[in-house]
């Protein structure tokens, strides 16, 4: 990379900090004259980047958002999929991956054109969050804007849903790993409903005035929770641990739910509380030690059948190998 090209990105970077920048501090910086600042700010301005320059003894220079995206970097669609996904990314409880996410949202929006930060700004500020469980169902993103719009927008919609057509005022979106789910009070039924967004199909937002209207028990991720955990059953789960609490807790990065009972044998006993099988499995496997199910039977049965796909998985894959020797 030649020192010229390597000077431009290097000042290119310093002006996606959101700030004023004096011409003597950009100089500074790069350890060049003024008038190599002056002449690297009118490349970057011929490559595309708006940056705007403020005369007097106070001015300076700031990167701009401009009416289309600088060049060299993302197409709308994807410049709005890494802006959300950053926003997702600055909740997650990895270490420095939230500071980081933060930062280089702040330089992404500062970016971006009015039209494309008011569709990142419109969805996530319609979302929240809970970890309830991993999915991978795909949703449509225009699904996803049409619906978060409305909800912004305090908008009704219809849709097709399940084969019927429903007429809602929609409240929220709610996240749980891929998977989404739409909140809104159903006006036919006249009663709170969930609804998968993957779904969904012919959303449409109709114009008319949603009212605006208190989820019960005034928690949005709760109560989809509440209302999606019903839709399978639960149950608690009572388990042997061939470790010590403390491994668990290791393996876990923090107490899991329900109680955990050092025993004389070295093991610990594990008692959840209730959830649906899958999650009861996910966990068990999540941590990599010994187990014992003590109960309920549900959860043996659920368990059971899971490892009766993994051996036929496997039992599989070995016939096929010894066909190939």
């Amino acid at each position: 990379m030649s020192d010229a090209l390597a000077r431009l990105l290097s000042l290119l970077s310093l002006l996606q900090t959101p700030r004023l920048w004096p011409g003597s501090e950009l100089a500074q910086r790069l350890g060049v004259s003024g008038r190599t600042v002056r002449r690297d700010i009118d490349r970057l301005r011929e490559l595309g980047y708006p940056v705007h320059a403020e005369q007097g003894g106070l001015g300076g220079y700031r990167l701009m958002a401009g009416t289309a995206m600088p060049p060299l970097l993302l197409e709308d669609d994807e410049a709005v999929a890494v802006a959300i996904g950053l926003c997702t990314a600055a909740t997650q409880a990895v270490a420095g991956a939230d500071e980081a996410a933060v930062r280089a949202l702040r330089k992404l929006l500062q970016v971006l054109p009015p039209r494309l930060r008011r569709r990142v700004e419109t969805l996530t500020s319609s979302t929240v969050t809970h970890p309830f469980a991993l999915a991978v169902d795909p949703v449509n993103p225009d699904a996803l804007i049409v619906t978060a719009a409305a909800i912004a927008n305090h908008e009704r919609l219809r849709f097709r849903y399940r084969d019927e057509d429903r007429h809602v005022e929609p409240r929220a979106l709610v996240t749980a790993g891929r998977r989404w789910y739409l909140l809104a009070f159903d006006l036919d039924r006249d009663d709170w409903r969930t609804f998968r967004l993957d779904r969904v199909t012919r959303l449409a937002a109709t114009g008319a005035r949603a009212v605006t209207r208190e989820v019960p028990g005034g928690d949005v991720a709760a109560f989809v929770a509440s209302r999606t955990m019903q839709m399978a059953p639960t149950f608690p789960a009572d388990v042997v641990i061939h470790a010590p609490a403390a491994h668990l807790v290791d393996r876990f990065g923090g107490s899991p739910p329900g109680t955990l009972t050092d025993r004389p044998d070295g093991t610990c006993r594990w008692l959840a509380p209730p959830d649906t099988g899958e999650w009861h499995a996910r966990r068990l496997a999540s941590i990599g030690l010994p187990f014992e199910v003590s109960g309920p039977a549900e959860l043996t049965a659920h368990l059971s059948s899971i490892a009766a796909l993994f051996q036929a998985a496997t039992a599989e894959s070995g016939a096929g190998q010894g066909r190939d020797r």
